[in-house]
């Protein structure tokens, strides 16, 4: 089975307002007070740039958007993750930003087998104010596992 997510998390106020400007941005509610924003082939040709998006290392972060995730954090701290699974086999990237710069990233992992801090999207979830119940991480803690796939979570 496979695994693909693509997004921007953070409190449903904060990417409320970030989505008023943008007319394809859908949102869904996660737990704990937090939306995920998936990045949409719509999303990511409204707010790219032009430039290279590849500056931070992510796959599929537009280019120039990271100045709207951090115009976006002076409400609260923003973060942009991806996973990617096939088999098992996979890779994670997050970053926070927060005040307008970047407070955590980015991180990459590969695999499934994370050090004690946890997984990229963990320590990103985990910066923005989850907090996972014994036995649990804060990937499982907000249900990032309901959907597979980016678009699911809009459909």
């Amino acid at each position: 089975m496979s695994y693909d997510l693509q997004a921007v998390i953070a409190d449903v106020e904060v990417l409320r307002g970030a989505a008023r400007d943008l007319p394809v941005a859908r949102l869904a509610s996660l737990g704990q007070g937090l939306s995920l924003m998936p990045m949409t082939d719509a999303l990511f040709d409204l707010v790219a740039d032009g430039g290279d998006g590849g500056t931070l290392g992510f796959w599929r972060l537009p280019g120039g958007f990271e100045k709207a995730l951090a115009n976006w954090s002076a409400g609260g701290p923003v973060a942009y993750v991806e996973a990617e699974y096939f088999g098992g086999v996979g890779e994670q990237r997050a970053a926070v930003w927060e005040g307008g710069a970047i407070a955590l990233g980015p991180l990459h992992a590969e695999g499934q087998a994370f050090g004690p801090s946890g997984s990229p999207v963990s320590q990103a979830l985990r910066r923005l104010g989850v907090v996972a119940s014994a036995g649990e991480d804060e990937f499982s803690c907000v249900g990032l596992g309901r959907h597979r796939h980016g678009e699911a979570w809009i459909s």
